[in-house]
C-alpha cells in the first residue's frame, strides 16, 4: 500500500470504517511492532487530529513511552497509576470523559481534558502495551472509539 491515507469527513464511525481497511493494508506483512505502532499512531492523528495519540510499552514493571504524535509526554508510568497504568492493571479499555475527575490522573499536559486508553494484548492475553489517546476537549470518546481502537490494537498482536 502506498503510504497515503484516504481520509473522509463525516460521522466518527464512517471515518473509522473508511480507515479500517487502510490500516489493515498498511500493517499487513510488517512484523516489527514498533513500526506498526508508529504507522497506526500517524494514521489516527491524521484521520482525527487527536491532541495526543501514542503507545506506552510494558517494560518489566513500568510503561515506557513508545511511538506517539503530539506534545512531549511522560516517559514512564507505573503499574496501576493514572489512566494508562490502571488500564494496564485491569487489562481493560478506559474511557474518561473528564481527566480531572479520574483519581490519580497523571497530567502529562494540562491541555488534556478527556482520554481513552486501550490495552494491547499478546496471544496469551497479556498486556504488552497501551494505546493512549487524549483530547483537549471534554467527553470526546465513546463506545465507537473503544470498539475501533480495540480492533486496531488487535492487529498488533497478529
Amino acid at each position: 500500500m502506498a503510504e497515503e491515507l484516504h481520509i473522509v469527513s463525516g460521522e466518527k464511525e464512517l471515518v473509522y470504517e473508511t480507515l479500517r481497511p487502510q490500516i489493515e493494508a498498511l500493517l499487513k506483512g510488517e512484523t516489527d511492532v514498533i513500526a506498526n505502532m508508529a504507522n497506526l499512531v500517524a494514521a489516527l492523528k491524521e484521520a482525527f487530529g487527536f491532541f495526543w495519540v501514542g503507545y506506552y510499552r510494558v517494560q518489566n514493571d513500568v510503561l515506557v513511552l513508545g511511538p506517539f504524535q503530539g506534545p512531549i509526554a511522560c516517559t514512564r508510568i507505573k503499574y496501576g497509576k493514572g489512566v494508562c497504568g490502571t488500564a494496564w492493571k485491569d487489562s481493560q479499555t478506559l474511557v474518561v470523559a473528564n481527566v480531572d475527575e479520574f483519581p490519580g490522573h497523571i497530567a502529562c499536559n494540562a491541555r488534556s481534558k478527556s482520554e481513552i486508553v486501550v490495552p494491547v494484548l499478546d496471544a496469551n492475553q497479556q498486556v504488552i502495551a497501551v494505546l493512549d489517546v487524549d483530547s483537549d476537549t471534554l467527553d470526546s470518546f465513546d463506545e465507537i472509539d473503544a470498539r475501533y481502537l480495540t480492533l486496531f490494537c488487535s492487529y498488533l498482536a497478529d
